[in-house]
């Protein structure tokens, strides 16, 4: 099976190009696809540092690509954006595509250590599979230069993999991120399925839990919540990890948006504070 990536779609964008890949992942034992957007470049040796996106629930590599509008920021401040798919896809394992909220495009960027769901490692896939690829293959990025972001299941995905590989990662944002898990019915269903009763396993993959534990972050983390957002008291809990930070002396700025939603209007609205925000970590 081929791992290397095969290029699957091609679109010009703000200058620069959006480029779909299709791998087949060891890591998840299934074939996977990803987008790169590249900047235009300023000559054939430059390297662009790179910005990981993570999406949300029911979301594939394409909806952060389609609808946010980031290319437009990227492509100014030559930031590389990647987003890589949300969960395994066509492993057919009973009940994976059952509910929206858990299995098939619901893969809460972790490890699940149940058997039935042993192939569900996006962690592993992000963390490692994926920054090895993309440095093995495309010479014009810079891996050794990258930020991480995401959006609800994916902010979610972009805190917890910041906070637990803080040598990796320049800086991280998020847009309403389930910031909580452990407390909220997305994050309990998820883990209870993925990872079992093990309350400790389920606190590794909880931002709000982790800040308490790393007291090195320097760079300060962004989030963006919009106050009208039907998912926030129940399912985001953005306050439970802003109190964490504030106790564990950690720099972080969560902003309320009067008015906004949980969509991509939102995203897409304050997606170029985030570019910049990444960039001017990532000392462009």
């Amino acid at each position: 099976m081929e791992t290397k990536p095969t290029e699957i779609g091609s679109s010009k964008m703000f200058g620069g190009y959006n480029k779909r890949y299709k791998h087949f992942s060891p890591t998840l034992g299934c074939s996977m696809t990803f987008h790169i957007y590249f900047p235009p470049s300023p000559s054939p040796s430059h390297k662009f540092p790179v910005l990981y996106w993570l999406s949300g629930l029911t979301c594939t590599d394409e909806n952060f690509i389609i609808k946010s509008g980031a290319q437009r920021a990227a492509s100014a401040e030559a930031v590389a954006l990647i987003a890589p798919d949300t969960s395994p896809r066509g492993l057919n394992v009973e009940g994976e595509a059952d509910s929206w909220d858990f299995g098939v495009g619901a893969g809460f960027y972790l490890n699940a250590t149940h058997e039935k769901w042993k192939n569900w490692r996006m962690y592993d896939y992000v963390v490692t599979e994926l920054p090895k690829l993309l440095s093995e293959n495309f010479p014009q990025l810079d891996t050794s230069k990258a930020s991480i972001s995401g959006h609800s299941m994916g902010g979610h995905g972009a805190l917890t993999i910041y906070l637990k590989n803080l040598d990796k990662y320049k800086s991280v944002s998020a847009f309403a991120p389930i910031a909580n898990p452990i407390n909220c019915p997305w994050g309990q269903k998820a883990f209870t399925n993925y990872l079992g009763d093990d309350k400790a396993a389920w606190e590794e993959y909880d931002a709000t839990y982790l800040i308490s534990k790393f007291h090195d972050v320097s760079a300060t983390i962004l989030i963006d919540q919009g106050e009208d957002d039907k998912f926030l008291h129940d399912q985001l809990l953005a306050h439970k990890f802003e109190e964490a930070c504030r106790s564990a002396n950690v720099p972080v700025l969560l902003r309320l948006q009067p008015g906004y939603d949980h969509s991509y209007f939102f995203v897409s609205t304050f997606i170029d504070d985030h570019i910049r925000h990444h960039a001017q970590a990532l000392e462009l």
